[in-house]
């Protein structure tokens, strides 16, 4: 979502925001819209200035209300609706990163790119504990169950976390059906052949494909032209000169 105005821009900034439904087709589809109109409709209606972290976290958890309540009235006797949910606010320096599920954001900067987020998924849990290794976690066969998602539970915790950014640096949000087949350096080549961004996420889609295809895929790629930089004092931010 862009502001329609540098006032705008400038008390709430942008928010981009991709999800992945989970519980066949139908109901998935409907979850993920759900959830994308939830969090643009109140990123939207929030107080100007609002900090961001705050402002994501209330927003991911009344994506997940209208999702749970979706599938809790679905007749007869309601299903089991769900989706991922990956998003970034910027604003003047900063990027904050929320995501519940194995959708991913990705930092591209300077030829690397990093992942920002980390999945939540039965294998990715057991490796994070030591339980499996990292190859053991790539192969099993909970490596595509999801650990955490919006609307399977009437409450849920997003992962949340919060960045400076740097003019040329690309933000990748993605479903796990792109960055199932598509690596780190896949990415940062091709972003680093400077095609305009709708050639390059045509150029990704078409690589997963390629190696797969099985699994819808979803990407949003962000350059980030300029910045104003910012300091804080106090609680209060104030532009550095």
């Amino acid at each position: 979502m862009q502001p329609d105005t540098p006032a705008r821009a400038q008390s709430h900034g942008w928010l981009f925001a991709t999800a992945d439904g989970v519980g066949g087709h139908e109901f998935g589809e409907v979850a993920s819209r759900l959830a994308v109109e939830s969090m643009v409709a109140n990123f939207r209606n929030s107080a100007g200035g609002e900090a961001h972290t705050p402002l994501l976290r209330r927003m991911i958890q009344a994506a997940n209300h209208i999702v749970y309540e979706e599938g809790r009235s679905a007749s007869p006797g309601g299903v089991g609706m769900s989706t991922t949910i990956v998003a970034c606010a910027l604003r003047y320096d900063r990027a904050v990163v929320a995501h519940v599920g194995d959708s991913r954001c990705y930092l591209v900067r300077q030829g690397k790119a990093a992942t920002l987020t980390r999945d939540h998924t039965i294998a990715a849990e057991q490796q994070r504990l030591g339980v499996i290794t990292a190859k053991e976690a790539a192969e099993s066969s909970k490596r595509h169950v999801l650990s955490r998602s919006l609307g399977n539970d009437m409450f849920v915790s997003a992962d949340i976390s919060e960045l400076q950014v740097l003019p040329g640096d690309v933000l990748a949000l993605c479903s796990d059906g792109l960055h199932n087949s598509v690596r780190e350096d896949d990415l940062a080549r091709v972003l680093a052949e400077q095609a305009p961004l709708p050639v390059a996420a045509e150029c990704l889609v078409n690589l997963a494909n390629q190696r797969d295809g099985r699994d819808n895929i979803s990407v949003q790629l962000v350059r980030i032209k300029s910045v104003e930089r910012m300091g804080m004092y106090r609680g209060r931010l104030y532009p550095l000169r």
